[in-house]
């Protein structure tokens, strides 16, 4: 896999997705933002402008959720995650495909031509990062969104000096 700068190429594309989202988060950001909601958990959460509320990204899960003040305090709620139903659909898919597989091998027939057996077919095709390449793929993230929310304030400075 290609690798830059000690991240791998599909993680650093991952990074850019998130990056644009959150710009896009940012600039359409009006008014004076409320204030952070408490960094709990020794720095488990963080935190990113988002609408009328913040993007909370929970640095152990991976998980992203809204959060709004609401009258009560703050309400965080789970972002949609379109992924997890995705890779549930390809494991159902994947374990029917075996078990298609397995049926036609037990009653003698061949499979089709450029298919292999069902223990190959359940290997995984990818691997996931580890949580070294994960903590430095953060740690890029925050130090790009730092700058880039430095680099906005600038240029909104400049913008109220002209």
């Amino acid at each position: 896999m290609t690798r830059c700068r000690g991240v791998t190429v599909p993680a650093f594309s991952l990074c850019l997705l998130f990056l644009s989202a959150a710009v896009a988060a940012q600039a359409q950001t009006a008014g004076p933002a409320p204030a952070p909601p408490p960094q709990g958990e020794g720095n488990r959460f963080t935190y990113h402008r988002a609408d009328d509320g913040f993007a909370r990204l929970d640095l152990r899960t991976g998980e992203v959720s809204l959060c709004k003040m609401r009258s009560a305090g703050w309400e965080c709620r789970l972002a949609a995650d379109d992924r997890a139903a995705y890779e549930a659909e390809i494991g159902r898919l994947q374990s029917e495909n075996a078990a298609l597989k397995k049926a036609l091998l037990d009653k003698g027939l061949p499979l089709p031509g450029g298919v292999t057996g069902p223990a190959a077919a359940a290997k995984p095709d990818k691997v996931l990062p580890g949580d070294a390449e994960v903590d430095r793929v953060m740690s890029f993230v925050e130090t790009i969104w730092r700058r880039l929310v430095e680099m906005m304030g600038n240029i909104q400075r400049d913008l109220g000096k002209s």
